[in-house]
């Protein structure tokens, strides 16, 4: 949620710097509410004055009950009309908040302008990708020769956009999963193993409710709990209502989990293979880091996302998003996108995040910066390190062999049990 201060003191430049987001931005009324509130306020604290004038007006009164109750009477006025003025600045403030919650993170300066990935400038490029002799099949199809990818099965469990991983694939993910864990604690971060359901507060506190509710999996009685979409929802509430202490930060955080999305992508993009599913699996990175710090924390967390393609050998490139394509909590963003052969094309595989105190901010979480000092809003970064299953899909598909095998990259194969090959 952005700063209602910030906007009431600068609303032409914040105003500016969010229609580099969206052209379409419709920020006239949430103006007409913020001179509103300017009003009601001064008139507020106007009647508030008045009344403490006739407070003392009365004591020196007290004495004299002729001129008293005259006095009694203007007062009693005074603060029905004051009791009025509060309850219509309360109402104006709940449309305000409701408002605001729908309003996207104001972008860093640093972020390019732009309007679309059209616009996106890529930073830098890690490794070659892989020269076949023959041409490279995509995932689906080596999966689906193997018999280890199952989607019609799946599909008259669930539908649509699930899958049954088997054998060697199954043991493949797995083995992801515990590769990143394994690299992220050894590099500092502390592993939480997350709650799948999060509550309404909490999903609305990492930014995914009011504007995404659609797309979320509701479950329970009154829509109140939510599967959640990525485990960044329950970390990024972990320190929810929360004073830390700023020497303490960064804290830095990893789980691994399932995310479940009702929206899947755009319709008829992506209609096979693991690239967009309903439910997928990914190790995340959470952190909070005071204001000063958070853009370093920014490109720790990238570099860490980008140490485990590398240690996988996988060809990858880092892009900084323009304004235009950015996340909705987001102030700055680098997607890293790994290249898939049997695509021929780079794909996102993890995006890293700076939100500032967009998430803070709803969730209400503070540091102390110095004993004795007002608490101040902290900053939250998140970033996938990986989505596993586009991890799952660019070993496939990169280090696939001409008979239809994979081989398993050296980096995993502790992890495999030893095994060094997929047939």
């Amino acid at each position: 949620m952005l700063d209602i201060r910030e906007l009431q003191r600068n609303f032409s430049e914040v105003a500016e710097r969010l229609l580099t987001r969206d052209a379409n931005l419709h920020l006239a009324p949430l103006q007409a509410l913020l001179e509103e509130r300017k009003r009601l306020y001064i008139e507020t604290d106007a009647l508030a004055a008045q009344r403490n004038i006739f407070n003392e007006e009365m004591k020196a009164l007290a004495k004299s009950p002729a001129l008293l109750a005259p006095k009694r009477e203007a007062l009693r006025a005074l603060s029905q009309e004051l009791k009025s003025k509060e309850a219509e600045l309360r109402a104006l403030e709940e449309k305000l908040d409701a408002a605001l919650l729908l309003l996207p993170n104001v972008p860093d300066a640093s972020v390019p302008l732009g309007k679309d990935a059209d616009d996106n400038v890529v930073l830098r490029v890690w490794g070659k990708a892989p020269v076949f002799s023959f041409k490279p099949r995509a995932h689906y199809e080596l999966g689906e020769q193997l018999g280890l990818l199952d989607f019609e099965r799946a599909a008259k469990v669930s539908g649509a956009r699930f899958v049954f991983l088997r054998a060697g694939l199954a043991k493949l993910e797995r083995a992801l999963a515990a590769f990143m864990l394994s690299e992220h604690v050894k590099a500092g971060y502390e592993e939480l193993s997350p709650p799948y359901l999060v509550n309404r507060q909490a999903m609305l506190g990492s930014g995914q409710l009011p504007k995404f509710e659609e797309d979320a999996f509701c479950a329970g009685k009154g829509g109140e709990y939510f599967l959640i979409p990525t485990s960044e929802v329950p970390l990024a509430n972990f320190h929810q209502d929360e004073i830390l202490e700023a020497d303490r930060l960064p804290l830095r955080y990893t789980a691994f989990s399932p995310c479940f999305r009702a929206e899947a992508g755009s319709a008829g993009k992506d209609t096979r293979g693991l690239i967009r599913m309903h439910q997928f699996h990914k190790v995340e990175l959470v952190q909070y880091a005071t204001p000063e710090a958070s853009m370093e924390a920014l490109e720790e967390m990238t570099k860490q996302a980008c140490l485990i393609l590398e240690k996988l050998g996988l060809h990858h490139r880092v892009v900084l998003l323009c304004t235009g394509d950015m996340g909705f909590a987001s102030a700055k963003t680098y997607d890293i996108e790994v290249w898939l052969p049997g695509q021929a094309a780079f794909r996102e595989i993890s995006s890293c995040s700076n939100c500032g105190d967009f998430q803070a901010r709803r969730a209400k979480i503070r540091c102390r910066v110095a004993k004795g000092e007002k608490p101040i809003l902290v900053h939250t970064l998140n970033g996938s390190a990986l989505a596993v299953g586009r991890t799952l899909v660019a070993v496939m598909e990169n280090f696939q062999r001409e008979d239809g095998s994979i081989e398993i990259p050296v980096a995993l194969v502790p992890f495999m049990d030893g095994q060094t090959e997929i047939r």
